[in-house]
């Protein structure tokens, strides 16, 4: 009760404007937010234009919820607090800051029941403890919605087990629940399976797991006759449920319309996509991305309205509303939740350094006959008329931008901002960068010491796919990446045209 007051503490300090259509007072009992494997993530990376999720936005949308007078839950479905399920010895400091600040993020979020994912567990479960997130590890908590002895109460039961669910079910509803909420530990494909279910005693499964990185890319909502909910991974939308309780007798039903309205909602999702796709197109004139930044700002604000528009509820019966909230870049966020992440921007980087200084390694030396790093400048010696076009590009200031953001320390970001990362002769330490800040030539050809020696187009890679590029360009991180319209903003004469500047061959 003390964490819960604390957090509603919070939320009324730091108020900000809604920029969502003012709406009449909900008549919904109690809305309750779910967010699904976070895996780690605070927010977007920032290396593309209008990139979804943050834990602030997501933070601020709760806040917001506590204005329409309905009781407002917090649940996490389970791996939040980090990417992997091992840590390496290098990426431990970070890790678990980053876990930290996650976990803060939710307590302020007023998160009141967590369940436990294998992500979860990668620092041990001391240190989980240690965090004090309200557990859902023996699989039921049941959560009351609103105050008296009748409020309505919300069970909530975790497990990756299709023959548990029945029998967990009915623990919540021994407890008191009357709608009952599984956070089923298996991707979308397993839980389709149980879709034809009706003798399990649960009201609604939410996918729970995103176990690759091609998982839960987009929402889900599937109106079987067990309902069926996929939220974003990383943090990109939240689920909301509204609960309407009218006192009847029988199971809560998801109101008719709501899958319709979902329908509807995520044919604007794929116009926000093809406009997010569009600002991010290489080259695009300052005055033609403002204009589809406008847009999209528009687009963005008109799926709010939608999204809010009062459901229609069957008469006389208990119903529940399921709504999935991309947290967009134009969405504001929770200040204080913004302050913790950028207290964890500031602290990782001092982490970082202070490993790499008492344990850091070297890059080993390449095998016998592989090529070594040389530099952008021993290349210049025969390339100088492809410099001018990539240092007009974004790959010269790779480093820069991410300084800018304060994350050149990071070593989640700072692979695909330098040349030779975790490569032999390249750059192994974060605290040794100098000379290396660049997305530079041997980034995309490869070390370039044979080349040097015998200048030969066989002994340096040309590139003519993008798997060099996706391995920086990929879905996450740059949603947008073409790789013909790329690839055309980095060559021009001198620089992939076929021709080649006058140059001699450097000494031995």
């Amino acid at each position: 009760m003390k964490r819960a007051l604390l957090a509603l503490l919070w939320f009324s300090a730091c108020k900000l404007p809604d920029v969502r259509p003012q709406a009449a007072r909900n008549p919904a009992q109690g809305i309750v937010f779910i967010t699904t494997s976070l895996k780690g993530y605070l927010g977007p990376c920032g290396c593309s234009e209008n990139m979804r999720g943050g834990i602030a936005r997501a933070a601020f949308q709760i806040s917001q919820a506590h204005d329409e007078g309905a009781t407002v839950l917090v649940v996490d479905s389970g791996d939040a607090l980090f990417g992997s399920e091992t840590l390496t010895e290098e990426a431990a400091p970070q890790q678990k800051r980053k876990a930290q600040a996650l976990a803060d993020a939710l307590k302020l979020m007023g998160v009141n029941a967590k369940a436990d994912g294998p992500l979860d567990l990668a620092a041990g479960k001391d240190f989980l403890d240690a965090l004090r997130l309200p557990p859902l590890r023996e699989g039921v908590s049941v959560l009351d919605i609103g105050p008296g002895p009748n409020a309505p109460a919300v069970g909530v039961i975790t497990t990756g087990e299709p023959a548990r669910l029945k029998e967990l079910a009915q623990q919540a509803r021994d407890k008191g629940a009357r709608l009952v909420v599984a956070l089923y530990q298996r991707p979308l494909a397993e839980a389709q399976k149980l879709g034809m279910e009706d003798e399990l005693g649960v009201d609604l499964l939410v996918v729970a797991r995103a176990p690759g990185e091609a998982d839960a890319e987009t929402n889900k909502l599937i109106s079987s006759k067990l309902p069926i909910a996929q939220a974003q991974a990383k943090g990109r939308s939240l689920l909301r449920l509204d609960v309407y309780d009218v006192g009847a007798d029988g199971a809560f039903v998801l109101a008719k319309g709501a899958a319709e309205q979902e329908r509807e909602l995520e044919a604007i999702d794929q116009r926000i996509e093809a406009l997010r796709t569009q600002v991010n197109e290489p080259g695009l004139a300052p005055q033609l991305l403002e204009l589809k930044k406008q847009k999209l700002t528009e687009v963005v604000a008109r799926r709010a309205a939608i999204a809010a528009t009062p459901p229609t509820l069957p008469r006389g019966k208990n119903a529940f509303t399921v709504r999935f909230v991309p947290l967009e870049s134009s969405m504001p966020e929770l200040p204080v939740v913004r302050d913790v992440v950028t207290r964890y921007d500031r602290d990782v980087g001092k982490l970082n350094l202070q490993w790499a200084s008492a344990h850091g390694r070297e890059c080993p030396a390449p095998e016998a006959g592989q090529p070594r790093f040389v530099g952008d400048e021993t290349c210049r010696d025969c390339h100088e008329a492809a410099f001018p076009i990539w240092e007009k590009s974004k790959h010269h200031d790779a480093l820069a931008t991410l300084e800018k953001k304060g994350k050149a320390l990071h070593l989640d970001c700072v692979g695909c901002h330098v040349t030779g990362w975790q490569q032999p002769s390249g750059v192994c330490r974060i605290d040794k960068l100098e000379g290396h800040g660049q997305v530079g030539c041997e980034s995309c050809h490869g070390p370039g010491s044979n080349h040097v020696e015998d200048p030969q187009k066989s002994n340096i890679a040309n590139l003519k796919s993008p798997q060099v590029c996706v391995g920086c360009h990929d879905h996450e991180n740059s949603p947008s990446f073409d790789f013909e319209k790329y690839l055309a903003q980095i060559t021009g004469k001198g620089h992939g045209d076929g021709t080649r500047a006058e140059g001699k061959k450097p000494a031995p």
